[in-house]
């Protein structure tokens, strides 16, 4: 029987208040117009989950680099991918994760502190410039007109781009590839444990996946780094407590040194990376590309976030593409994740038992997924299709988004100039060609 408080209204019957609940996450999410099931997005998130955890230890020990304390960093890495995966999960209904990129975390320690010379504080001080100028072009029309102005042709090479990049990255976090002093890069040591357990993790990971095995990526995830640990022999578990009392030296400690010219030529590059690799994670992972508006403008409020959290920006991560590859369409996934996330802060001993190498088989799969994009270049327009291939070929073996997306940018219009069409070209693309070869040059 359904019982009512008069005070409140609120259900007391257990039962029917979990149906309640239940009835309006399915509303709120829409899952009969998506055409999904609780199961399959509870799944995708799972997916998600594991395959995005990895960056609550990785990211922290990057921006350690930096002079940001371990423990203070990884707060801040928990806090704000809660925040941008609720923040796309309620308000987008969108399966994308947002949590700290890499390569983006990598030129916040390494350019910014140790090259530019920017301090800690000023350089979460121009985090916070670079989302809020991200954000304007979010609610202007200026972003709509730079979505529309980048051809079709640099879109598709930006997610095959990533793609690869993916892979690279897996391979490396595998042991699969390895660095060499006469090849740069090198088969890596089949007979290492870690390579090993990563090849057969891959073997089983893809068998499930051609399968059609609901959470096959999970599954593959788990066995790669349960077979890791027998194989490896690893039982300690080496992780320690968080100390809250560090996070206060960063939380909202932006020093915005306004008048320092290395301060805004920071901020310049920042904006860049992070407004056109959004994009182009975005507009290549979508399912409902009607969506990338406010897709759009959270990622820029979750950079704003970041740095007042005290972290590198977020992202609209590709690592989403595990989720939305086995099924998620809605904010399930990022809700998910969220949540997973804020309990991950009372699990850090459990999650950094998963070895590294045990993501590899999946970013390796998904990378491979994202290169199906290139069929819709236009080869036979060698102007088109050779801008995109600097894309494709620059992210990954620069290990950079955006001195790849900068290649294909400034390419591209030199390509239509050279045989005549320089009107084809959007003048906003000149306008970007131009400020990404002012990037490169600074």
């Amino acid at each position: 029987m359904v019982m009512f408080n008069m005070h409140n209204g609120w259900v007391r019957d257990p039962k029917w208040r979990n149906e309640i609940m239940i009835h309006f996450l399915s509303q709120h999410f829409q899952l009969e117009t998506h055409k999904t099931t609780w199961k399959r997005e509870l799944m995708a998130g799972l997916t998600s989950f594991f395959t995005s955890a990895y960056i609550i230890l990785v990211n922290p020990l990057i921006l350690k680099d930096a002079g940001i304390p371990l423990s203070a960093s990884m707060i801040a890495t928990i806090a704000a991918s809660i925040i941008g995966c609720l923040l796309m999960a309620l308000w987008v209904n969108a399966p994308i994760i947002v949590i700290p990129g890499m390569g983006v975390n990598a030129f916040f320690s390494y350019t910014m502190i140790q090259s530019i010379g920017l301090t800690p504080n000023q350089g979460l001080a121009v985090i916070i410039v670079s989302g809020i100028l991200f954000f304007l072009v979010t609610i202007s029309s200026f972003g709509n007109r730079i979505l529309a102005s980048v051809p079709d042709s640099l879109k598709h090479g930006i997610t095959v781009g990533i793609g690869l990049f993916l892979t690279f990255i897996g391979l490396q976090k595998g042991g699969i590839i390895q660095p060499s002093d006469t090849t740069i890069v090198a088969l890596g040591n089949f007979r290492d444990p870690i390579t090993l357990s990563t090849l057969l993790g891959l073997v089983v990971t893809l068998v499930l996946f051609l399968r059609n095995t609901k959470g096959g990526l999970l599954i593959g995830l788990l066995f790669t780094s349960l077979l890791t640990l027998c194989i490896t022999d690893k039982k300690e578990i080496t992780a320690k407590g968080i100390d809250f009392h560090a996070y206060n030296h960063i939380f909202a400690s932006g020093d915005f040194s306004i008048l320092q010219i290395p301060f805004w030529i920071a901020v310049f590059s920042m904006t860049m990376i992070v407004l056109f690799e959004n994009m182009g994670l975005l507009s290549g992972m979508l399912p409902d590309i009607e969506k990338f508006p406010r897709a759009y403008k959270v990622v820029a409020i979750s950079t704003i976030a970041s740095g007042i959290l005290g972290t590198s920006p977020t992202i609209a991560s590709a690592e989403s593409a595990s989720g939305i590859s086995v099924g998620g369409k809605t904010g399930i996934p990022a809700l998910v994740t969220a949540i997973l996330f804020a309990f991950s802060a009372l699990a850090l001993p459990v999650i950094q038992l998963i070895p590294g190498n045990a993501v590899a088989p999946v970013l390796i799969i998904i990378g491979a997924l994202m290169t199906k994009s290139v069929v819709d270049i236009p080869f036979s327009d060698f102007s088109e299709s050779f801008p995109a291939f600097l894309i494709i070929v620059c992210i990954p073996l620069t290990s950079s988004i955006a001195d790849g997306l900068a290649f294909g940018f400034i390419a591209y219009p030199l390509a239509k100039v050279a045989i005549g069409k320089s009107k084809q070209v959007s003048p906003l693309v000149y306008l970007i060609a131009v400020l990404f070869l002012l990037n490169i040059v600074a």
